[in-house]
């Protein structure tokens, strides 16, 4: 068995561009587990192997490998920094023991680092911050750390400073032994020499030295008292109250340096294995009640003696089968046990596992709590699900996803591709809970959905590429809805006569809008046999069957009631199939007297907007029609909340982030139906028409 302390799952994540993946380079070529370093900018990093990535340059999956450093082994997840995939960031967070959150040192916090910092805190994950890219023009070390604590609320806690900025920049000095580290030309990593400090820095150091140790001791009293009392702490001690500090997220270890360059990657890599925790060190996962989804107050205790506990959070489909990653929170798992799904209550047997490295794997028999790894071949395991120990079943915290936000149509543009295009979709499903699909039941079409347009376009994208599906993509449309507003008292007959029995029903009616939400009602209070009761279930049978297609536009009808109060019959010629077609008659006859109206569906949309951004965005959602809710205020910003029509919100999201210098967010949701003002009603209208005169 491994020693859990010498463990490290860490999480690699950062705004679009600050370096997460370059960086993730550097450590695997300094632990020695590649020999050559791929650039982005070449298309040639190890984690990002799909074409799309290299192409875009951009991670679109998370990506996992492990690597060792200092006898510690550090699993560790390179994610993506792109908004529209935060689900992939959100699961990564949600199986990692620590993160190293990476800032550009010129761009700083952006905004998705804030989105990400926010997920980073609702899991409670340890953090430590690399400001890189310090090479670059406009770098400034100083500026970040500032916006760490006023953008993201949070305490940074300075352990490197810079030497030299931008072209001139040669090293970092370590404010805790304060020795400076300083890298030669030849851009190799280990060619660096530990110099005093430079004579121009020696105030700057010693007064962050100062700090440093004055925000350390703040963990723990004892030696709080002592420092105060004149006595200096040992280096143990301080190193052991940084990692309580850094564990119960007091403060953020702060590191700089230019991953591109090489330059302070190794001192990032010593802070993982001093200050991380390991997996045994942070708040063991709640298990939940099955049926509520409750906690239960007992927990997953990270220990190799307890009983199989482990998360699949992510499945990946590759040429060699379905991958589920997973990470062991207890027990230990052995190639050829047969564990529990709790979700779905079916048993998996594992058969193949492995330990990923990007897209290569070495093949294990053995792991235990602690490891993340990925088994091969799994049948019905979908992202969140808890495997474990059959004897003892039991049900980790599962994951949230957010919906999504925006839909387009497709069909495939061969008759021969329907079956595969719904193969190849339930796989990228399975991959992506933030993407689902469904069949509109109105045009028989089946419409994709996602977190953005870049998130929708790459689906299509890995469609036509992977699995070989071409399709044409539509415009996203609306479910409109019909209804009446007025009501009518009317009277209809059906006769016909042909030879032997003819046909005979006449009914008189009342019709009127129903409540809200009521949808069809149907009463009849005829008296005297007028129409006899056996032909009453046919004339509500008429009426509902025309339900389906409004007058207006053909939409479904809502919220509607029918009163049959009188009629007569004949007694050869009435029958239950006269009746009905009456009743379908009356339908055609009265609702346009009732003054219909078109109704459509309005969204809860939440948005959350950084504080100067506000009016802009509050002007934006009334120009779409929107009525505002509510606005709360908020640490980093501002979430408003507006009832807005769905015809509106498309495209809303790049517009969103235009206005907001892509630090804006939103999500909605169906709330109800609402009456269409006169100018859209007449539009729709005259497009449907259109529509049915093309068919």
């Amino acid at each position: 068995m491994a020693d859990l302390s010498h463990y490290r799952n860490i999480g690699i994540f950062a705004h679009v561009d600050a370096g997460k993946t370059t960086t993730t380079e550097r450590i695997l070529k300094l632990t020695g587990k590649i020999h050559k370093t791929g650039e982005v900018h070449d298309g040639e990093s190890t984690t990002d192997f799909m074409e799309q990535e290299a192409e875009r340059g951009i991670t679109i999956q998370s990506a996992a490998t492990t690597c060792f450093w200092k006898d510690h082994r550090l699993n560790i997840i390179d994610t993506p920094g792109h908004v529209d995939f935060t689900v992939e960031v959100y699961r990564s967070l949600k199986v990692l023991d620590g993160g190293v959150g990476v800032f550009c040192g010129s761009g700083g916090v952006e905004p998705q680092s804030e989105t990400n910092w926010r997920y980073a805190n609702e899991s409670e994950v340890a953090r430590i911050i690399f400001v890189n890219k310090l090479d670059r023009m406009g770098a400034d070390f100083y500026r970040v750390v500032d916006q760490v604590k006023n953008v993201l609320a949070a305490n940074p806690l300075v352990m490197t400073l810079p030497i030299g900025i931008e072209d001139d920049f040669v090293g970092v000095v370590d404010v805790l032994t304060k020795k400076a580290y300083i890298w030669d030309d030849t851009g190799l990593p280990e060619n660096y020499e530990v110099q005093d400090v430079p004579a121009d820095m020696v105030d700057d150091v010693e007064m962050y030295h100062e700090q440093l140790i004055e925000t350390a001791v703040e963990v723990d009293d004892d030696l709080m008292m002592a420092y105060m009392e004149g006595e200096m702490p040992t280096m143990e001690q301080i190193k052991a109250c940084i990692r309580k500090g850094t564990r119960d997220l007091t403060f953020f270890p702060t590191y700089c340096g230019s991953a591109f360059k090489n330059k302070g990657v190794q001192l990032v890599l010593d802070a993982v294995v001093d200050y991380l925790p390991s997996p045994t060190e942070v708040d063991p996962q709640d298990l939940t009640d099955e049926e509520t989804g409750e906690p239960t107050g007992k927990v997953a205790t990270v220990s190799t003696d307890e009983p199989f506990r482990a998360l699949a959070f992510k499945i990946m489909d590759d040429r060699f089968g379905a991958l589920t990653f997973i990470r062991i929170y207890s027990g230990v798992l052995n190639k050829g046990d047969t564990i529990l799904n709790s979700a779905t209550g079916k048993t998996e047997r594992i058969g193949r596992m492995v330990e990923m490295h990007a897209n290569d794997r070495s093949e294990l028999t053995m792991a235990h709590a602690g490891d993340i790894l990925a088994v091969v071949g799994m049948k019905n395991v979908q992202t969140g699900h808890t495997l474990c120990d059959p004897k003892n079943p039991c049900t980790l915290e599962p994951m949230i996803f957010p919906e999504p936000v925006i839909s387009i149509a497709v069909k495939p543009k061969d008759k021969g591709g329907s079956e595969k295009m719904g193969i190849a979709i339930g796989k990228l499903v399975a991959e992506d809970p933030s993407f689902q699909v469904e069949t509109d039941e109105d045009s028989g079409e089946t419409i994709l959905k996602g977190m953005g347009e870049l998130h929708l376009d790459i689906k299509v994208d890995i469609l036509k590429r992977t699995y070989g599906v071409e399709l044409e993509v539509g415009q996203p449309q609306v479910a409109y809805r019909e209804t009446i507003t007025a009501p009518v008292e009317d009277s209809y007959t059906h006769k016909k006569q042909s030879g032997g029995s003819g046909q005979f029903g006449k009914i008189d009616y009342r019709i009127k809008p129903g409540e809200p939400g009521s949808g069809f009602k149907f009463v009849s209070t005829v008296v005297g046999g007028n129409v006899p009761k056996e032909f009453w279930p046919a004339v509500e049978k008429g009426f509902a069957s025309m339900m389906e297609e409004g007058v207006l536009a053909g939409f479904p009808m809502l919220d509607m009631e029918v009163e049959l109060f009188d009629g007569s019959y004949h007694a050869v010629d009435s029958s239950a199939i006269a009746y009905e077609i009456a009743a379908k008659g009356a339908f055609r006859q009265s609702i346009p007297k009732a003054s219909p109206q078109l109704l459509e569906p309005i969204m809860k949309v939440d948005v959350f907007s950084p504080e100067d951004n506000v009016g802009d965005v509050i002007g934006d959602l009334n120009r779409r029609r929107g009525m505002i809710k509510d606005q709360e205020p908020g640490p980093t910003g501002v979430r408003i909340k507006a009832d807005v029509p769905l015809s509106e919100m498309f495209g809303y999201i790049g517009h969103l982030r235009t206005i907001t210098s892509g630090r804006g967010q939103f999500s909605m949701e169906f709330s109800h139906y609402m009456p269409c003002p006169q100018n859209v009603a007449d539009d729709v209208i005259a497009k449907e028409k259109e529509k049915k005169a093309a068919k």
